[in-house]
């Protein structure tokens, strides 16, 4: 195997495609690798330039959510929202449907169709987002990918000017323009329960580009003001501060992702979130074997997230250029 970056070089074949897709189904393939497989056919789907190869790596993904592991299956839902293809929508809005599905997979169905920017999602979105006895992480989750598609294509996202990220993700919400807002403002537009989701969210993700990079004056100052969301009462909004703190691998969220793995009494979704994050800093000292402690948690997707996360810290200490391997192209 090679990594990702070399990949690049080569179209990826058919058979690279039905190799990974091969990896990524099978219930017997370690969940490390199967992760792996899933990044590297994400990669494929959403850089080449061959719309049969993008359709068939998004099919790929869409395959295994017929896997009993809703990690897996969130996993995959998050990545197909990734790609920025249409072709994802229909197998997302599938998985929304599905109301014998785990909550945590339609929830990350229903924010990938927000990160496509999918106006042929929104009737479906506030069906669930009004649906009587819906789950609420589904609920909230149809508000802010509304909310999201309703932005994406108004006046007010043509009029704003929004700073280049150093984050590559399609996010839930745009971070608020740089020039409005103070650590402390966006603080406190975080915790005003009182405000949207969505604009709570921008608030979240402007506070994350103020932590990038690390040695920023900024950066300690937001890791603090959005470890304070973890006492929000919204088990989403919770998860959403550590898959932050994931993307940022600040040394100063650690304390906070520890609490969070920690609390038994957490939801877990949150605590999964958590460990993942704790993975991006697997270089850190302690780390690993925070993690290690909980490879034998009652919770089968955090169990799961710690053997990630496990993974991802062995990356991190090895040096390698990219954690999604995608195998050679024989010649």
């Amino acid at each position: 195997m090679s990594n990702s970056n070399i990949a690049s070089a080569h179209e990826p074949t058919t058979s690279t495609i039905a190799s990974l897709r091969e990896s990524l189904a099978s219930e017997t393939t370690p969940l490390p690798i199967r992760f792996r497989a899933l990044f590297s056919l994400k990669h494929v789907a959403t850089t080449s330039t061959d719309p049969k190869e993008s359709d068939a790596a998004i099919e790929a993904i869409a395959a295994a959510f017929a896997s009993p592991s809703a990690l897996l299956k969130h996993e995959l839902a998050y990545c197909l929202g990734q790609t920025g293809k249409d072709a994802a929508a229909p197998y997302l809005r599938n998985v929304l449907e599905n109301l014998q599905e785990d909550s945590m997979c339609r929830h990350e169905a229903a924010e990938a169709l927000g990160a496509l920017g999918d106006a042929n999602s929104l009737d479906v979105l506030k069906r669930f987002k009004d649906r009587e006895g819906e789950e609420v992480v589904v609920k909230e989750t149809c508000e802010i990918a509304i909310d999201r598609i309703e932005w994406e294509n108004s006046e007010e996202r043509k009029q704003e000017k929004l700073r280049t990220s150093d984050f590559a993700s399609v996010d839930p919400a745009p971070p608020l323009p740089e020039s409005q807002k103070s650590v402390e403002e966006l603080e406190a537009t975080l915790m005003d329960t009182k405000l949207p989701l969505f604009l709570r969210y921008r608030a979240m993700f402007a506070l994350r580009d103020l932590a990038s990079p690390p040695d920023l004056p900024t950066a300690v100052p937001a890791v603090k003001a959005l470890a304070k969301g973890f006492e929000d009462p919204s088990a989403l909004f919770r998860h959403e501060i550590a898959f932050v703190f994931g993307q940022l691998s600040h040394p100063a969220s650690i304390p906070a992702l520890t609490a969070a793995l920690g609390n038994l009494e957490e939801a877990s979704m949150v605590r999964h979130e958590a460990a993942e994050a704790l993975g991006s800093l697997g270089e850190e000292e302690g780390v690993e074997e925070v993690l290690k402690s909980f490879l034998h948690d009652k919770e089968k997707v955090v169990r799961e997230s710690v053997i990630v996360a496990l993974d991802m810290a062995e990356y991190e200490q090895s040096g390698q250029a990219e954690y999604a391997l995608i195998p050679e192209v024989s010649a």
